[in-house]
């Protein structure tokens, strides 16, 4: 027999400023639940789960928690006033029958020591001791709301661990897809102030909205068809039966009623991007380039190419020296040795991490058009500000809206907008998805699958990267980057491991990961003159195993392509990744030495 939810909201309904926000919202959480609340940005996943919370009051509805149900909340924007420590903070929020220990444990495990002033962190750092305070005691339902902003791959996949070994219910509000899809067993989706559910993961949602859109789709064109035989009755039907005819006039009322307050999906964004002429076949290219700051190495003997049309994906901690690696490689830091060479006829646009070109007193017109006018060229033609802005979900009454009053999507989305109607053959983006919603993340990568020019790409988004770059250069620890054919889970795959520094990775193997290019096989300086039986069987049989590896690395590839492996199968999709590693070990090791031994044969045949 199912346990009786421990939290429970019926038929709740909030209203902002006159707009209905949330008319008829349903949530039931059993113990142990698995639960992700999904919508649109701007649809009232937040209100609700602060209702959840007993944060809001509703205008009308019923919120009942079991007795004795322990509940805590993540807020996006907590409130550390009145707070000396970090480790105060988190200790706050234990009760009497919590253990103490548990607070300076979550702080340490993601990366703070507890002693932090809370009034001078980052944002990523107040994420991880609100989240801190929130995991610590170990509650029967914990309310998350988007949990992973601000944090960084490491913290992101420690967190993924540690909610997978919570025994209490979960409620998770997140833009990361991957996110979701390991954690999550429910769905609720609020949409137009209506919240529906399904009793299967984030994986399984977004077929069932698209057909839930269809149906959706195919009954407002039957009401406009059953609309429009009302009429043609009315006009050419019996007109002797006026008693019939006032009734059937009622009807068409009742109907065009329905139409005009039947509510739409909220508008896609539509990106396009303005590109420059191409640039030379060479974008950039580093040779042994280095960067340090004072005693910390940030980059330490790079060398790559990045040719036209590649899509490179940057990855790594807070702190790994992303920024600092992009401005080197963009040619806006000097290298302090080995060099770094910008290509020919390059326009780069870059969308940098801390929007530091949003000015909060220009309005959303300036921002795009410089202060000037009232249109914007995009891709060689010129448009009105207003509509380009609803190409980005933006009403037209929000053109003369001053920044600082934009939500961190909305400044996110604009942003965005700016930098596709620049002329570029560079992108240079930094961190583009965050406060952006599911759909417009699926629209922004379109976008960047249309782009011929060349992309650099940070981010934190695992799907993302997936779906998006071509190559991924992670940091591998004391300013060593390490470049890794396909998306974020074929790094994983090759690796071994996510971006954790490998600091027992030194010599050889990081000078191999470095730069593959540069790497030569020197022929061997035996003093015998022809290879023996052993060298001439093994140079003859090295080309099957060669061969055999690579069908062993496509057989795990397709392995670990399937997106549901790891929650669906952890030690299997572990097992996987290990086979993997040790069978590109095994091909590099193979293939060189094959190359050693034909070029000693060819040198003894010379």
């Amino acid at each position: 027999m199912a346990s009786p939810p421990l939290l429970t909201l019926q038929d709740v309904a909030l209203t902002f400023g006159g707009t209905p926000l949330i008319e008829r919202g349903e949530l039931a959480i059993s113990p142990g639940e698995r639960t992700c609340l999904v919508g649109r940005n701007g649809s009232g996943k937040s209100t609700l789960l602060k209702i959840a919370a007993g944060l809001l009051e509703p205008d009308k509805g019923v919120r009942f928690v079991q007795p004795g149900t322990t509940i805590r909340y993540l807020a996006q924007e907590p409130d550390f006033s009145g707070f000396e420590t970090t480790l105060s903070f988190v200790e706050a929020g234990l009760t009497s029958g919590d253990d103490a220990y548990r607070a300076r444990y979550m702080l340490e495990s993601l990366g703070m020591t507890g002693a932090e002033n809370p009034r001078s962190l980052s944002g990523g750092e107040g994420r991880r001791v609100a989240l801190a305070q929130a995991l610590a005691p170990e509650p029967d339902i914990l309310l998350l709301d988007e949990p992973t902003n601000h944090l960084d791959l490491p913290a992101i996949e420690w967190l993924e661990a540690e909610l997978k070994g919570v025994r209490g219910a979960l409620v998770l509000i997140s833009h990361d897809r991957r996110f979701l899809s390991a954690l999550s067993r429910t769905t609720v989706w609020l949409d137009r102030g209506v919240t529906r559910r399904i009793e299967q993961g984030f994986s399984s949602f977004e077929t069932w909205r698209d057909a839930f859109f269809e149906e959706e789709e195919r009954d407002r064109h039957k009401l406009d068809r059953k609309i429009a035989d009302e009429e043609h009755w009315l006009r050419y039907g019996v007109t002797a039966r006026r008693k019939r005819n006032v009734r059937r006039l009622g009807n068409l009322h009742a109907l065009r009623k329905d139409r005009r307050e039947d509510r739409r999906p909220v508008g896609t964004a539509t990106m396009t991007s303005t590109e420059a002429e191409s640039s030379g076949a060479l974008v950039i290219e580093a040779k042994n380039a280095a960067k340090a700051y004072g005693p910390r190495t940030i980059v330490d003997d790079l060398s790559i190419r990045v040719m036209r049309g590649d899509r490179l994906g940057i990855v790594g901690a807070n702190g790994a020296g992303k920024t600092t690696l992009i401005n080197l490689l963009t040619g806006q830091l000097p290298p302090d040795s080995g060099s770094v060479q910008l290509g020919t006829n390059l326009k780069m646009m870059l969308l940098d991490q801390a929007r530091a070109v949003l000015d909060p007193a220009m309005t959303v017109t300036e921002v795009l058009t410089g202060g000037s006018g009232d249109t914007v060229t995009v891709g060689g033609v010129s448009r009105h500000v207003v509509g380009y802005l609803k190409d980005f979900l933006f009403a037209p009454e929000q053109a003369r809206t001053p920044v600082r009053v934009l939500s961190g999507g909305e400044r996110n989305r604009l942003l965005i907008a700016r930098a596709l109607a620049q002329p570029a053959n560079l992108l240079v983006l930094d961190e583009p998805t965050n406060d952006l919603d599911l759909e417009t993340l699926d629209l922004l990568q379109e976008m960047l699958g249309d782009y011929s020019g060349t992309l650099i790409l940070v981010s934190h988004d695992r799907d993302f990267l997936d779906r998006v770059v071509g190559s991924v250069l992670v940091s591998e620890g004391e300013g060593v980057w390490a470049e890794y054919a396909g998306g974020y889970t074929d790094m994983i795959a090759q690796r071994g491991q996510g971006v954790e520094a490998r600091k027992a990775v030194t010599g050889p193997r990081a000078k191999a990961d470095r730069a593959p290019e540069t790497t030569k096989v020197e022929p061997a300086k035996a003093a015998r003159t022809k290879l023996n039986f052993k060298d001439q069987h093994e140079l003859k049989t090295l080309p099957e195993r060669i061969a055999k590896l690579e069908s062993d690395i496509g057989k795990l590839r397709r392995v670990l392509a399937d997106p549901e492996l790891y929650a669906r199968d952890p030690a299997r999709f572990a097992k996987a990744s290990a086979a993997m590693a040790d069978a590109e070990a095994a091909l590099a090791a193979s293939e060189d030495r094959w190359l050693a031994l034909e070029m000693e044969r060819d040198a003894q045949a010379g």
